[in-house]
């Protein structure tokens, strides 16, 4: 499993909103100042996090973003959920994915599922709140 630059740059997004947020609504072009991260790619990322309402954003004058949670209610793994799909180390153990043929003879397939496990674990038990500055 690798993350797409696209889950990196969310999770900063996040991160950024967690800390000079609260309940402020947080420009776009402030946020992709202080990470770097140009206006066109925050054009691609921020409807993502809307979509799934890990963030609500308001147009014109006085708008922006801010996020629908407190930082310690957002597990790291939801918002790597939504930008990358799945976090599943192989295609078998992704969420929906068609049953393979070679399950009931693979012998790396625990090897995968512990694995898948203790992602899922990690990322559950970590929150936005975990990675704010204090």
């Amino acid at each position: 499993m690798m993350i797409s630059t696209k889950g990196r740059y969310a999770l900063r997004v996040m991160v950024d909103l967690a800390e000079h947020g609260g309940d402020n609504y947080i420009s776009m072009k402030s946020v992709a100042e202080r990470q770097g991260i140009s206006l066109k790619y925050m054009e691609k990322i921020l409807p993502l996090l809307v979509a799934s309402k890990l963030v609500e954003g308001v147009h014109g004058r006085g708008g922006g973003y801010r996020l629908t949670r407190k930082p310690e209610e957002y597990p790291i793994a939801e918002i790597l959920t939504q930008t990358e799909g799945t976090l599943a180390p192989v295609a078998c153990l992704a969420c929906g994915a068609e049953e393979c043929t070679r399950m009931e003879e693979c012998r790396t397939l625990p090897l995968w599922a512990g694995l898948n496990e203790v992602i899922g674990n990690y990322l559950n038990s970590v929150t936005l709140a975990d990675y704010v500055k204090k």
